[in-house]
C-alpha cells in the first residue's frame, strides 16, 4: 500500500526484475499501436518545435495548445526568429495560455540558444537544463525525442504512471523522493535502446498518463502494464501518487478601471513578477476607493459593471469593472495631472494588438464597440 512516511529511499534496485524486463518493450509496442500519432509536434525531430510544444503543454491541455502552437510557429518559424522578437509580441501570442513566465522564458531561452550556442540547441539533457525555463523533465523530453538520449521524463503525469506501476508510496512532495523515483525511471530504460525506440517510449509515457492512467478514473483493463502494475494488483490505483502538501486556494477582489477617451483605452503594463506578469492590462486596484483616487475628480461618471470571476490554479479573482469616460475638456488636464504618472500607462486605439490577460480580453470583446455592460456572466 502507499505510504506517507517511509524509510530510506528504495533506490533503483527496488525495481523488480519482472517490471524492468517488460516495461520498456510493452510501452513502446503499445504506443506504436495505441498511442497518439496525429499531434503536429510528433511529426518532427526539430528541437525548436519539440521544445515549444513541451513548454506550451506544461499545465495546459493538448486541445488548448494546438491553436497557439500553430500561430506561434507562423510568427516565429525558428529559434532565430523568436530570439529577435520583442517581449510584447511574444506575450500577445501567448495571451490566454496562462503561466506567463513560460512566455518570457521562451524568449530568454531563444536568445541564449542564439548568443551562446550559435542558434543550435544543446544535444544533452544536462546542457539543455541550463537554459532559461527548461527544467529537467523538459530537457529529458527534448534530448530523448530529438537526439535519442537514454533519459526519462518525469512530469506530473509520468510520476503518476510510474508511482502506480512501481508501487512507489513515498511522498512526492519531497525532492528526495522525486529524485529516487527518477532514478528508478531511468533504470527502466535498456542500455541498447535505439533513438527511434526512445522517441516512442517517451511519447508512450505521455500518452499512457493522458489517456489510460488518468488521475481519477484509470482504465486499468486497457493498460499495457496490466499484470505487472503494483497498484493494479493491489486494487488501489487512486492511492498513488502520494503527495501530502495540498495547494491552498485563496481569493482576491480587484477593481478594474476601464478608462476611455477619444484617444482610446488606457492600458498599463503589469509588473514582471506575479499574476499576468509583463502583460498589458486595464489598471487594477485592491479597492474602489483606490480606483477613485487614481482618476480626475468631477471629470466624468463611474459606471459599475457586473462583477465576474476568473479562476486561476491557486486563486479565485473577483473582477469588478468600472467604466470611466474621460470628457474631452478633461483630457488635456489629465495629461498634465500627476495621476497619469500614478496610472503608469498610455492610450491605445486598438487593444486587440496587445497582449492582454484572457479574462480582460474576453470582457472587452463582450462589450463590443458600444461599451455597454455584458449581458452574460463571464467565467474562465
Amino acid at each position: 500500500m502507499a505510504r506517507t512516511q517511509g524509510s530510506a529511499d528504495p533506490g533503483p534496485a527496488q525495481v523488480s526484475d519482472g517490471i524492468r524486463t517488460v516495461f520498456f518493450g510493452r510501452l513502446v509496442q503499445w504506443q506504436r499501436g495505441h498511442g497518439r500519432h496525429d499531434l503536429p509536434w510528433q511529426q518532427t525531430r526539430d528541437p525548436y518545435r519539440v521544445w515549444l510544444s513541451e513548454v506550451m503543454l506544461q499545465q495546459t491541455q493538448v486541445v488548448t495548445v494546438l491553436g497557439y502552437y500553430a500561430r506561434f510557429l507562423e510568427a516565429f518559424p525558428d529559434v532565430r526568429a523568436l530570439a529577435q522578437a520583442h517581449q510584447d509580441e511574444v506575450l500577445a501570442l501567448w495571451a490566454g495560455l496562462g503561466y506567463y513566465s513560460r512566455a518570457r522564458n521562451l524568449l530568454r531561452c531563444a536568445q541564449q540558444v542564439c548568443s551562446v550556442h550559435g542558434g543550435e540547441f544543446p544535444r544533452s539533457s544536462t546542457e539543455l537544463a541550463t537554459l532559461p525555463g527548461i527544467g529537467p523533465s523538459t530537457a529529458a523530453a527534448i534530448a530523448a525525442f530529438c537526439f535519442g538520449e537514454r533519459s526519462s521524463i518525469l512530469d506530473a503525469n509520468v510520476q503518476r504512471v510510474l508511482s502506480r506501476v512501481l508501487g512507489f508510496g513515498e511522498d512526492l512532495s519531497g525532492v528526495r523522493h522525486v529524485r529516487t523515483l527518477w532514478q528508478m525511471a531511468n533504470s527502466l530504460i535498456p542500455e541498447d535502446a535505439t533513438p527511434e525506440a526512445m522517441a516512442a517510449y517517451t511519447q508512450g509515457l505521455m500518452d499512457l498518463g493522458a489517456t489510460v492512467c488518468t488521475p481519477r478514473q484509470p482504465a486499468c483493463t486497457a493498460c499495457p502494464m496490466r499484470g505487472v502494475c503494483v497498484a493494479e494488483q493491489q486494487g488501489t490505483p487512486l492511492a498513488y501518487p502520494v503527495r501530502s502538501s495540498k495547494l491552498k486556494r485563496t481569493a482576491e477582489n480587484w477593481w478594474m478601471l476601464v478608462l476611455r477617451s477619444r484617444e482610446g483605452l488606457w492600458l498599463q503594463r503589469r509588473p514582471q513578477q506575479g499574476i499576468w506578469a509583463g502583460l498589458h492590462c486595464l489598471p487594477l486596484f485592491s479597492s474602489e476607493e483606490a480606483l477613485r483616487a487614481a482618476i480626475p475628480h468631477h471629470a466624468g461618471r463611474l459606471q459599475h459593471q457586473p462583477m465576474f470571476k476568473h479562476v486561476l490554479t491557486h486563486k479565485d479573482l473577483y473582477l469588478h469593472p468600472v467604466v470611466f469616460d474621460l470628457a474631452d475638456e478633461a483630457l488635456m488636464a489629465f495629461g498634465n495631472d500627476d495621476r497619469q504618472e500614478v496610472l503608469e500607462g498610455g492610450w491605445t486605439e486598438d487593444s486587440r494588438r496587445m497582449g492582454l490577460p484572457a479574462p480582460v480580453r474576453k470582457w472587452l470583446d463582450a462589450q463590443g464597440t458600444s461599451g455597454q455592460p455584458a449581458t452574460r456572466e463571464l467565467w474562465d
